[in-house]
């Protein structure tokens, strides 16, 4: 069972990456572009501010789960590298344990949230409120993954040094 979250795991944050990778492009170009035709043409694009605003959002979200993902998530490590080992493992599945915690929180809360406002309209791209916000419940069972692997990953470390 491992082995199978660990690829779909390592599966999903590749894609991420890749749509990371197409969402900052596409938020550079369209900021890029939008100041061109403010500064040069002197006609400015209504709606891109609103677009490039929801770019950083989903953009935020989904690179929190590629962050944690790689490990590389802000952290404050003082007293966990001056513990033991084995304290550590036992700080690692209390970590991810309350991890995995707050990530259910995001998905239900999220999906309440985007439940919340569905019949709301972005006032300049006429998007429905509910697409925007659902990258908070998308990224939670994202993270759900990653953290169920770190989780399963320290529990088996543990068994198997006793």
């Amino acid at each position: 069972m491992l082995s199978a979250l660990k690829k779909m795991s390592r599966s999903l944050n590749r894609w991420i990456e890749f749509l990371l990778f197409g969402l900052g492009l596409s938020m550079a170009i369209l900021v890029a572009v939008q100041v061109f035709c403010r500064y040069v043409l002197n006609q400015s694009l209504f709606w891109s501010e609103e677009l490039a605003r929801y770019f950083l959002v989903w953009l935020t979200f989904l690179g929190a789960s590629v962050a944690y993902y790689r490990k590389v998530n802000p952290g404050v490590d003082f007293f966990y590298e001056r513990v033991s080992p084995g304290a550590r493992r036992v700080a690692d599945i209390l970590i991810h344990s309350v991890s995995l915690g707050l990530f259910v929180i995001m998905v239900v809360f999220g999906v309440k949230f985007a439940y919340f406002v569905r019949l709301q309209i972005s006032p300049a791209l006429n998007l429905p409120k509910w697409v925007i916000v659902s990258v908070i419940p998308f990224s939670g069972l994202i993270l759900m993954v990653h953290g169920l692997v770190f989780l399963i990953t320290s529990l088996q470390r543990v068994d198997h040094d006793h």
